[in-house]
């Protein structure tokens, strides 16, 4: 490093020299913007370059030349004083204490302060800091050696003191000491080397070496290595003074015995205490060619089949070569072989796999030797013999001639024969011998009768519906090693027989026919299934005389004989017939012919083809019934009732009134479902004397049917006259007590004959309804009245509570209830 002392060391005094010179003459000095003066520390000394950025005066160019001189002249008689020198350890803290510059430099306590002493540096980097009071030189902050001066020893760092009235300044220099704070470092930590086994001992490699930030001692001093049996390490060192590492070969490798190695490779430093850092060493030993190939086993033994197929794997012999890559590649190949062992055998020369080439045969050759050679890639080679023994083998078969067969059994026939078969085997002794059987899960047996004769027969009778065919496999076997079986399959069908009736899919039948039907109708069917097959399975149906005598049957239904399909003939009448029962027969045509029976049940359903009948009022065509109503009555007094029925049943007779028409409306209702008449309010003055009331019955059928009856009401003071007589008629009516007389008569005569009529009515209808819950009973002719006199039900209809009574003087409106 140049010295201080010349003109380099005063680049960084040039500013404030400048400054002090000028305050010394008298004057302030003049900065200009952007004017900067450096020192080119790479010419030779004594030439000062000066860089401008701007144009100035051309006076002030020549102070600056002067105080340039000036300085240049303080230079050179300062060039040949020695620099003061100075040391710190690094890593120092900062504020540590340097030197005392008082008493280094013999002056007063406080002429450092009035002679406005400070330090400086190059570039301005202040690492030192004065105290003008005490003198002390203190470092500023904590110093990196390595960060300063890199690889550089001794790292100094020069400095001037500069005093500046008078004009003074002195050169100093900073030694900063290097410490052991860096270990070693390899930039590569895994090394590979590939090293041939064929290498002599004492052969050299060179290796990485590491790199260490600190110098001198603590720098890099030697490398060692983990210990081996083969490799040490020897440190060299370089012009520069840098140290490396060599590996050195102690022994001879064997890549046989240890075809890599691994070692770990630390370089250490002179450090106190010393720092180290390490290196992963791989070694991959390469292969030559020093071993020749060795089989498994010198000799292999192995027997072979007589049967064995072409391409039969006999055995694979392997051999193994602990070189590596091309010179641990094996080929083998028959070695002096004959001209039938080169037809009966082949290798394989890669796997080493014998196969046979032909087929064996025991009874001509029974033995062959077989030598093998293994070569590797150079010209060493190994040999082995396989010693082949042919085995007999049971090749032959059984064979089964079937003598006799009868493919159709019939059922239920007890031990019939079914075949008669003869077996035989070529071979001789165990391999001769014979075993016949077949599945153990038929009803069939396989019995022996002369020797390798047999009879196949029926266990016990056979059920062609649970079975109509066997499948039958004989299978014969003989005592051979390995066993052979040859097995023939026979089919045996069992023929029918008429075993099985008719059976109906279900035991009774339920029809049902609406009223009213057109003639042959189809209402229904019966179905019946037969197991047997053929015509014992061919079902006819017939319907079968019906248990009453009195049912026409054959008037009402008929059956398809071949599908069991059922026909209405005629039209049917709820009202008349309500429900039948008979019974239909199912027969089969074998012989002789099965049948079975089952029951069928017609449903005849309502229609609604009957319109409501009023039997009160009754609508007759006489003189009509008057109903009283006392004007004292109140709102909802019963005025009378309509009954009516319907022969119909459901709700095809469910009844329901209304009020059609009235003379007055809002003064009398009819209750919906009872029928009852009722006034609406109070009666007064201004009603009128006679009503005359149109009451439609409806019953609840689809679509609905109707009656209707008319309804005459006087309306009087009271019950003790039944009505008033008019003033002008008084006379008349006294002249007219004859006539009265007879007419009362007339009336009464007619009332009892209606009463008579309604009676036998009664009689008739409860006579119908009771023959028509036991079968029988009383005859009468079928009339148009409905079938119940009474019908208790929710539509209105007249309640088993209510009995009528009609007297004679109904024409007169007095219904008693």
């Amino acid at each position: 490093m140049p010295r201080e002392g010349g003109l380099e060391g005063l680049g960084p005094l040039i500013g404030p020299l400048t400054g002090i010179f000028l305050r010394y003459l008298g004057k302030e000095p003049q900065v200009l913007d952007s004017e900067v003066f450096t020192v080119q520390q790479n010419h030779p000394p004594g030439r000062l370059y000066q860089t401008r950025t701007m144009e100035t005066s051309g006076k002030l160019i020549c102070r600056q030349r002067q105080v340039l001189l000036f300085i240049l002249l303080l230079g050179l008689s300062q060039a040949g004083l020695d620099p003061r020198r100075y040391s710190v350890v690094e890593e120092t803290e900062g504020h540590a204490f340097v030197t005392n510059l008082v008493k280094d430099l013999g002056l007063g306590q406080r002429e450092l302060s009035k002679r406005g002493a400070r330090v400086i540096s190059k570039g301005n980097k202040l690492h030192l800091q004065l105290d003008r009071e005490t003198g002390d030189l203190l470092l500023n902050e904590k110093l990196d050696r390595e960060e300063l001066c890199g690889h550089t020893d001794p790292c100094v760092l020069h400095f001037q003191v500069l005093l500046e009235n008078p004009l003074k300044f002195f050169q100093a220099e900073l030694q900063v000491i290097d410490i052991n704070d860096h270990s070693p470092v390899f930039i590569d930590r895994d090394m590979l080397l590939k090293i041939s086994e064929s290498s002599p001992p004492g052969t050299t490699f060179p290796l990485k070496n590491a790199q260490d930030m600190d110098v001198g001692r603590n720098n890099i001093e030697n490398y060692v290595i983990s210990p081996n049996s083969y490799f040490g390490v020897l440190t060299r060192k370089r012009s520069d003074g840098s140290k490396y590492p060599e590996l050195v070969l102690d022994k001879a490798l064997d890549r046989e015995q240890e075809p890599e190695l691994r070692l770990t490779l630390t370089a250490q430093d002179g450090g106190s205490p010393p720092r180290s850092g390490i290196a992963q060493i791989y070694i991959e030993v390469v292969d030559i060619n020093d071993n020749a190939p060795e089989f498994e086993q010198p000799l292999y033994r192995v027997q072979i089949p007589e049967d064995s197929p072409i391409g039969f794997l006999i055995v694979t012999v392997s051999a193994t070569d602990v070189d590596t890559g091309i010179n641990g590649e094996i080929s083998y190949s028959l070695f002096q072989a004959s001209e039938e062992i080169c037809k009966t055998f082949e290798i394989h020369h890669k796997t080493g796999k014998i196969r046979l080439k032909k087929q064996l045969d025991f009874e001509r050759i029974q033995f062959y030797e077989v030598n093998i050679e293994a070569r590797d890639a150079g010209s060493l080679s190994g040999k082995c013999t396989v010693l082949t023994q042919v085995m007999d083998v049971n090749d032959n078969a059984p064979e089964v001639t079937v003598s006799a067969f009868t493919r159709h059994i019939p059922e239920n026939s007890p031990e019939a024969v079914v075949a008669v078969l003869s077996v035989s085997d070529l071979d001789s002794e165990e391999n001769g011998k014979i075993n016949c059987s077949i599945q153990d899960d038929l009803p069939f047996l396989l019995k022996s009768s002369l020797e390798n004769f047999y009879t196949l027969v029926t266990e016990r009778p056979l059920d062609r519906e649970s079975q109509a065919e066997y499948n039958i496999t004989i299978t014969v076997t003989d005592l051979g090693t390995p066993r052979l079986k040859t097995q023939h399959n026979i089919t045996v069908t069992v023929s029918d027989v008429n075993d099985n009736a008719p059976a109906f899919s279900q035991a009774a039948y339920t029809l049902r026919v609406r009223e009213n039907n057109s003639p042959a109708l189809h209402i229904g069917s019966v179905s019946a299934t037969d197991r047997d097959s053929g015509a014992n399975a061919q079902v006819t149906y017939s319907l079968l005389p019906p248990q009453d005598p009195q049912l026409p049957l054959a008037s009402l239904v008929s059956i398809n004989a071949d599908n069991g399909q059922l026909f209405a003939l005629r039209s049917l009448d709820f009202e008349a017939l309500r429900a039948f029962e008979f019974r239909v027969g199912a027969a089969d045509r074998g012989s002789p012919a099965l049948s079975s029976q089952a029951l069928v049940r017609v449903l005849v359903v309502d229609d609604n083809d009957n319109s409501p009948f009023v039997l009160y009022p009754l609508q007759n065509g006489s003189a009509p019934c008057t109903e009283l109503v006392p004007r004292a009555a109140e709102a909802g007094y019963l005025v009378t009732k309509v009954v009516a029925v319907d022969g119909d049943s459901g709700q095809n007779a469910w009844l329901s009134y209304q009020l059609l028409k009235a003379t007055e409306p809002g003064l009398f209702g009819v209750w919906a479902h009872s029928g009852e008449v009722r006034t609406a309010r109070l009666l007064s003055e201004r009603d009128a004397v006679k009503h005359r009331l149109v009451v439609l019955v409806k019953d609840n059928g689809e679509p609905p049917l109707s009656a209707s009856v008319t309804l005459h009401v006087l309306l009087v003071d009271g019950f003790s006259q039944p009505y008033l007589p008019l003033p002008d008629a008084a006379a008349a009516e006294a002249r007219a007590d004859p006539l009265t007389v007879y007419l009362v008569v007339a009336l009464a005569s007619v009332s009892s004959l209606f009463l008579f009529s309604v009676l036998v009515f009664v009689a008739v209808r409860l006579c119908r309804r009771s023959r028509a819950a036991s079968g029988g009973g009383c005859s009468v002719p079928e009339g148009p009245f409905p079938g119940h006199l009474v019908d208790v039900s929710g539509a209105g209809t007249l309640s088993h509570s209510y009995q009528y009574e009609f007297t004679a003087d109904c024409c007169e409106g007095n219904l008693q209830r």
